[in-house]
């Protein structure tokens, strides 16, 4: 790699034509993963890679007058130090928040790299143009603060209101999925275990064992169960990670506590820790899936009575 210091005036103008073509590039991505669900955040996109084209024409112009019609092949990838770009564009579906969070930062960072770059230029000629540089940058930094403005409220509220079901669909539901089979399932087995034996290692074991079983279990299902391509659920690898971390978590949540020697206060605290669980997925429910708080608790609170006293019973008898 080159450092950037050493570079001559002809390929700092060859790197800032490429680097506004790649821009160019990246808004045009976005625009076109984000048109479905949010055309207006699109439309913003497209008039930000029309100015960056704008910017990488009239650099075009400056190098073929000061340089000639040859230009070099310099990337900024090639340059030691030179502002990288997290690949965020080549995952789908994209975050709007994420996308506009970007948007912001690139510029910005372009910019602030062009100026400092100039602080420490040797030549006059290459710290005029990177000063130049950093002040078009500014400027898009600008324009893309506008064109966000220009989106009404109305418009925006209902882009988040997009955003928050693809949330939804994508984390929340196999999250809550798997912290329900999670805290549910593994009780009989875990609870079973304690009032059989008496032993807290052995039911943390049983508990341990169970979670994880249920958590590979879980996720394996939920990834399988569709691509997303059609029902805008995300990535199955995504969606399956979720759901498989979220049962375990459910599952090691009241095993836990029988890593303490003593059964009896162990169990106390176990009863406390399922207490909990039952009532943060009744939240859940109630807080992103419009479910009547009261009716989520009843629901979870019956079922998760009914395992927990079919695994003292059997661990009984």
């Amino acid at each position: 790699m080159k450092s950037f210091a050493d570079l001559s005036e002809q390929e700092v103008v060859a790197l800032a034509i490429s680097n506004e073509d790649e821009d160019n590039r990246i808004y045009r991505s976005f625009a076109d993963a984000l048109r479905p669900a949010y055309p207006d955040t699109a439309e913003m996109y497209d008039k930000m890679a029309e100015e960056e084209i704008g910017h990488r024409d009239m650099l075009l112009d400056l190098h073929r007058t000061k340089f000639g019609d040859f230009l070099p092949l310099i990337r900024r990838q090639d340059v030691k130090g030179f502002v990288a770009r997290r690949p965020i564009w080549l995952n789908r579906p994209l975050s709007i928040d994420a996308t506009r969070k970007f948007a912001e930062e690139m510029e910005y960072e372009t910019a602030r790299f062009y100026r400092r770059a100039a602080e420490n230029a040797r030549d006059e000629s290459v710290r005029k143009l990177l000063n130049q540089l950093a002040a078009a940058e500014d400027k898009h930094e600008e324009l893309a603060q506008e064109l966000g403005a220009k989106i009404t409220p109305e418009k925006r509220a209902h882009e988040d209101e997009t955003a928050r079901r693809m949330f939804v669909l994508q984390y929340v539901q196999p999250g809550l999925a798997g912290l329900m089979d999670g805290s549910v399932s593994t009780l009989a087995p875990l609870f079973a275990a304690a009032f059989a034996t008496h032993n807290t290692w052995s039911t943390f074991l049983v508990g341990l064992a169970a979670s994880i079983g249920a958590g590979i279990s879980m996720g394996f299902a939920e990834a399988l169960s569709d691509d997303g391509s059609l029902t805008g659920r995300g990535a199955p690898l995504v969606r399956g990670a979720v759901c498989g971390l979220m049962t375990a978590l459910g599952g090691l949540g009241h095993a836990l506590p029988y890593l303490i020697p003593q059964f009896w206060i162990a169990t106390a605290i176990a009863f406390v820790v399922v207490a909990i669980e039952l009532a943060v997925i009744s939240w859940i429910r109630y807080r992103y899936m419009d479910t009547p708080f009261l009716q989520a608790a009843f629901q979870v609170v019956v079922g998760g009575v009914l395992v927990f006293a079919a695994g003292i019973v059997i661990g009984s008898s």
